[in-house]
């Protein structure tokens, strides 16, 4: 059965479970949905996921939207090895996804990158660069001197902490990188399946603040 993910690969919700299947061995067709290529308003789409957002799964008779619930799922079904899974993890990914990703997603990525230089509020992307950081230092505490945040294998905290590093890293902000996450971050830029799905070129966002 031929697993489908209709999303954009500049969404960074796509490349989030376009790298974690990758890591689980899967082979996933992807179909650029979403942004420049449009498709999420019409009416097969919004049978598929009502928000119009992407991503969404097709595995067979299977159809799902939601990022970390696609995740979860791949996991749960095909994830003999390649991920790591228990309390813990899913404890921080949830922790990755719903407090580390949103002070970055739209704080940060949003209000700088996709904003029009004019437009920027400099004072508030400041504040929320180094709220981030503070998040990722929470982060980079937790994982100690273990590999990833997972452990010594990769898991869904490392998908959630991980897929929003590669911006971070090359927006050109005046970083302040807590202690642990340039390592953490090289460490990521060496495994082929983030190198593929998430060290994506961005550029078609920049200054444009439609979805």
């Amino acid at each position: 059965m031929t697993l489908i993910v209709h999303g954009r690969a500049t969404s960074s919700n796509v490349q989030a479970v376009m790298w974690g299947a990758a890591e689980l061995g899967l082979t996933v067709m992807r179909k650029d949905v979403g942004g420049q290529f449009g498709g999420t308003e019409t009416p097969d789409f919004r049978r598929m996921n009502p928000m119009g957002l992407v991503p969404v799964l097709e595995d067979g008779d299977t159809v799902m939207f939601e990022s970390a619930a696609i995740l979860r799922y791949l996991l749960a079904r095909y994830g003999a090895g390649g991920l790591v899974a228990s309390p813990r993890d899913d404890m921080w990914a949830e922790w990755a996804k719903h407090t580390l990703c949103r002070s970055f997603t739209v704080p940060l990525f949003w209000a700088y990158y996709r904003t029009p230089e004019a437009e920027r509020d400099m004072a508030a992307l400041d504040r929320a660069l180094r709220q981030f950081e503070a998040h990722l230092a929470v982060a980079m505490s937790e994982r100690g001197k273990r590999a990833w945040m997972s452990g010594e294998d990769l898991g869904l905290a490392d998908i959630w902490v991980g897929h929003v590093l590669y911006r971070y890293f090359t927006l050109g902000l005046d970083r302040q990188v807590p202690t642990g996450a340039q390592d953490y971050f090289d460490a990521l830029t060496a495994r082929p399946a983030y190198r593929t799905h998430v060290m994506v070129d961005y550029s078609e966002l920049k200054g444009r603040l439609s979805f």
